[in-house]
């Protein structure tokens, strides 16, 4: 008992992360799966024909090129104007501050069904055409207020101290900014953009509403599923994932060399 009470934060711990990769297992398992039938939702036999073939069924390349497409603008966009939005709310005050801060957070509360039904509305009121234009749209307005969230806190976690002493050393406000709070608010931006990336290209209700005619690769996985998901998707979705982790592991190295780096000089 004293051991289990001793450790039981860590088992916890452990136990969640089981349980959370236990579905990424699951599709990582169906994608070196060769189903017997329409259905790959069972283990039949060992393949590797997904992996070899991932464009072997009409529409899955497509539409996972879509996405990232509309993922890569969306996200450029969102973090250009939601890190402008928190540099404004953080550094600065005007009237109307505190309103804005809490319209930021509108998005962030109003159910996808909602905005993408009201997105829906607007667009046809203005006969816009339906398409990737109009979801790209939508997706910024949906990811930004968690750009703006995500920067604004990496800004109020800032030592003010650090951009005084540049000051001081006479350096000019350009300067300061170049050389010392961007490289310190650089992390913020990054983990805000890959949130809002992932944000973009993971959606599916906003983007059902307003894609019209076009197809993302989370549409097209809700139109396979009603025929049988092909083992094509579960080898993109497993390629994604292998992809975000490596580039969070060569984060967290990049990270543990500089400090490793500092703390021996």
């Amino acid at each position: 008992m004293r051991w289990l009470r001793r450790n039981l934060v860590s088992i916890i711990g452990i136990l969640v992360l089981v349980y959370l990769f236990i579905p990424i297992s699951v599709v990582t398992a169906l994608s070196f799966n060769k189903p017997a039938g329409k259905f790959n939702i069972s283990w039949n036999e060992l393949s590797f024909d997904a992996w070899t073939n991932l464009c072997g069924v009409p529409g899955v390349c497509s539409s996972f090129v879509t996405s990232l497409e509309i993922g890569l603008v969306s996200t450029l966009v969102a973090t250009l104007l939601g890190t402008m939005i928190a540099f404004a709310l953080v550094r600065y005050r005007f009237r109307g501050r505190s309103t804005t801060n809490l319209i930021i957070f509108l998005p962030m509360a109003t159910p996808e069904v909602v905005m993408g039904s009201s997105l829906l509305a607007l667009f046809l009121n203005l006969r816009f055409p339906l398409g990737t234009v109009t979801v790209a749209i939508a997706h910024i307005m949906f990811i930004i207020s968690f750009v703006v969230v995500t920067v604004k806190a990496r800004l109020q976690g800032l030592d003010p101290r650090l951009e005084e002493a540049a000051r001081d050393l006479y350096a000019s406000p350009r300067a300061t900014f170049r050389y010392v709070t961007f490289p310190l608010v650089l992390p913020g931006i990054i983990g805000a953009a890959l949130l809002g990336f992932s944000l973009s290209f993971d959606d599916f209700i906003i983007s059902f509403f307003n894609a019209g005619t076009l197809v993302t690769f989370p549409i097209y996985i809700w139109g396979a599923a009603q025929r049988g998901i092909p083992p094509q998707v579960n080898a993109l979705a497993t390629l994604v994932f292998v992809i975000a982790l490596l580039i969070v592991l060569t984060s967290q190295f990049i990270q543990y060399r500089r400090r490793k780096a500092l703390a021996a000089n």
